[in-house]
């Protein structure tokens, strides 16, 4: 029988290594069947055909004892093999659903972390906000018993000021009732004066005459009443007058325009005549101012000349008589 750590099939019975591989394990026994099982390099496939190995071994020797139940051992051990073999693909495939399954159940752990760490968030949010409200409560209930205190004293201070109020309506409801008996007494006193019967003459003469009024309104509002025609006539006398007033006014308006017109004519004129009479000015004060300037010049010249007359007469020693 052969055993190896390489992945090949190896006889049960035969001389000879591994074909695959060098191996150091040697036939046991040369007359066994020959039986072809696949070695796996892995250390549980390892241990279970060391373990095949030990039973072999044992079937071996049973099978120096009694040769003839060999056949029957081995069937045996074959079947076990197949077995084994049999269940450990099936924890292999038990084992790998239980690692996908452990893999869905790590995926569900990080996503129930991150969910608790979002809730946890939220609940350190919820508490700051908690906080804050809890803190706004706390001042808005201070500003509620300020509020409160001030409503009570404005309430106090209402009920005074009523209480005066009423005080104040009794003084004023007697100082009214004071001042109707004096108006009584004083329009008795007024109503016995003679000014008032004068009064009274004055106010008949007055609703006569808006009496009268209203009559001369009424005329006014009918074209055909006595009290227009008069009107009418003074009116058609007072446009006529108008009319001529307004005629002469044009008149004079045209000869004022006419005067104007002349009047700045005239002033046209005397602008030339002075502007000429300005030129003359300047030409005469030219002629003065060369004139003078001559004057001078012959002043200066005639002294001159008596300065040297006056050397020629020293020269020649004649005196002045």
């Amino acid at each position: 029988m052969w055993l190896c750590g390489c992945s090949t099939a190896v006889p049960l019975s035969g001389h000879g290594p591994c074909p695959s591989s060098p191996c150091s394990f040697k036939d046991t026994h040369s007359d066994n069947p020959s039986i072809y099982i696949k070695v796996k390099g892995d250390y549980e496939n390892n241990i279970f055909f060391v373990f095949v190995f030990i039973v072999d071994v044992f079937c071996l020797e049973m099978a120096k004892q009694n040769s003839p139940s060999l056949v029957e051992v081995v069937k045996q051990v074959a079947e076990q093999q197949h077995t084994q073999v049999s269940e450990i693909e099936k924890s292999k495939a038990v084992l790998l659903q239980l690692q996908a399954q452990l893999k869905e159940v790590e995926k569900q752990m990080d996503s129930v972390l991150a969910e608790t760490k979002t809730t946890e968030r939220q609940m350190y949010q919820q508490d700051e906000a908690i906080e804050t409200t809890t803190h706004d409560c706390e001042s808005l209930e201070a500003q509620v018993r300020s509020l409160y205190a001030e409503n009570v004293k404005l309430k106090l201070d209402t009920e005074m000021v009523q209480e005066d109020f009423e005080v104040m309506l009794l003084r004023n409801n007697a100082y009214r009732e004071k001042i109707t008996a004096h108006k009584e007494f004083w329009w008795e006193t007024e109503s016995k004066l003679p000014i008032m019967a004068d009064l009274a003459k004055k106010r008949d003469m007055v609703k006569d005459l808006m009496a009268k009024k209203e009559e001369l309104m009424h005329d006014l509002q009918n074209p055909e009443g006595n009290a227009l025609k008069p009107l009418q006539e003074e009116t058609v006398y007072l446009k006529r007058e108008i009319n001529l007033i307004k005629e002469s006014i044009g008149e004079r308006k045209r000869l004022c325009e006419e005067e104007k017109t002349v009047h700045t004519k005239l002033q046209k004129e005397i602008e030339v005549q002075h502007k000429r009479c300005e030129a003359i000015l300047k030409r005469l004060h030219c002629q003065v101012n060369k004139l003078e300037s001559n004057k001078r010049q012959c002043h200066w010249n005639i002294q001159q000349l008596e300065k040297k007359a006056a050397e020629l007469r020293l020269c020649l020693g004649i005196t002045e008589q």
